[in-house]
């Protein structure tokens, strides 16, 4: 295992501007679904809320009164215990043949893509930590597929589940957590879609049998725990919309359409998206990919002192799912999209094409 990228110097973001950003992110509004779900009064404003903060910041934060924290608990604690095991178990979860899109992939595996000359054009305060080029990342992923397979396609048998020994109650936990918040990237692809003036099913009704993937993302700040080390580069998701439960460690910075850099903090009991290429690709750029890295920062520091003490695991575990297009469908600019500046930059590819693209890009797939 390679040694940690070197750290890069804290006075790249000084303190008023990281204040500046802290308190953006602070008053970044919460969607409560609640109102979408039982069509009430006034749900119509929040789904324009929805399309303006998507093209703006490529960023939701929601509360989704079906999803339960404490699934979202027993996830985590689960996966702590998955990942607490020795290396040599956790690889013989490992599928490479089938590009690691199930089963575990280990540490120094994924490596994002190049996006140095993007970094180049920031200003100081907006730069990632991402080292140019990008190392390989520092993190473990482990994919379970959730949802059923298409039956009546060649691409059913892409992402088997790898169950692991150790744990009978797998299976339960993972679609127990999984099911539950794929029905609110469902929700908010619908509100999405009529904030955007279209019919609700729009996304969704492309998204049937999708290789929906529960993605809990393991980074060791018992190893790597060293302030500014880069746990996952600066990249984009290759999916549609990505949802992640609260982790219990921090460091995860986003950047926005205007390339403003944020640290991400969800209140309790709430759910973070992002846009991913694939709607990125539908909307022809008038949504964008958000661009974000996870790193260890002071807050994760003391986070990961705090639990050493305790007793608790240093794993940083994010509860993450990337919600997916199906994969024999279509990807291009949908309705009035076809008229964006952009959209020509985004011709007809079928969503299995454009993953398989971006798979080689991060080195998952030859």
């Amino acid at each position: 295992m390679s040694a940690s990228p070197t750290a890069i110097a804290p006075e790249v973001i000084t303190e008023d501007e990281r204040k500046q950003i802290d308190e953006q992110m602070a008053s970044y509004p919460v969607i409560d679904l609640a109102g979408y779900l039982n069509q009430t009064s006034g749900f119509d404003v929040q789904c324009k809320e929805i399309a303006q903060l998507l093209h703006r910041f490529g960023l939701l934060i929601v509360k989704d009164p079906r999803v339960d924290d404490k699934l979202n608990s027993n996830f985590l604690d689960m996966m702590e215990q998955y990942y607490d095991q020795p290396v040599e178990t956790r690889n013989e979860d490992a599928r490479p043949e089938l590009h690691y899109q199930t089963g575990v992939t280990p540490e120094e595996i994924e490596k994002a893509r190049n996006h140095c000359t993007r970094i180049k054009g920031l200003n100081s305060a907006e730069k990632p930590l991402t080292e140019c080029p990008p190392e390989k990342d520092h993190k473990s992923r482990f994919f379970w597929r959730i949802g059923p397979v298409p039956e009546n396609s060649d691409k059913k048998n892409l992402n088997p589940h790898v169950v692991p020994k150790a744990f009978p109650q797998w299976t339960a936990t993972m679609n127990g957590w999984g099911e539950k918040i794929l029905e609110t990237v469902k929700t908010v692809s619908e509100m999405a879609a009529l904030g955007f003036n279209l019919p609700a099913n729009t996304f969704t009704s492309k998204m049937n049998c999708a290789p929906h993937l529960l993605a809990p993302t393991g980074s060791n700040l018992k190893e790597h725990g060293k302030l500014n080390t880069v746990f996952a580069g600066y990249h984009y998701d290759l999916n549609f919309l990505t949802i992640h439960g609260k982790s219990r460690f921090s460091g995860l910075y986003v950047w926005t359409r205007e390339n403003k850099k944020m640290l991400v903090k969800v209140p309790d009991g709430c759910l973070l998206l992002q846009a991913g290429k694939q709607f990125e690709w539908m909307t022809g750029g008038y949504v964008l990919a958000g661009f974000h890295e996870v790193v260890v920062n002071e807050a994760a520091v003391k986070a990961a002192e705090a639990a050493a003490a305790a007793g608790r695991s240093l794993w940083r575990i994010s509860s993450t799912l990337f919600g997916h297009i199906a994969s024999d469908e279509n990807l291009e600019p949908v309705a009035h999209f076809k008229n964006e500046p952009r959209a020509n930059e985004y011709p007809a590819i079928t969503a299995y094409d454009q993953v398989m693209g971006e798979l080689k890009a991060i080195s998952l797939a030859q």
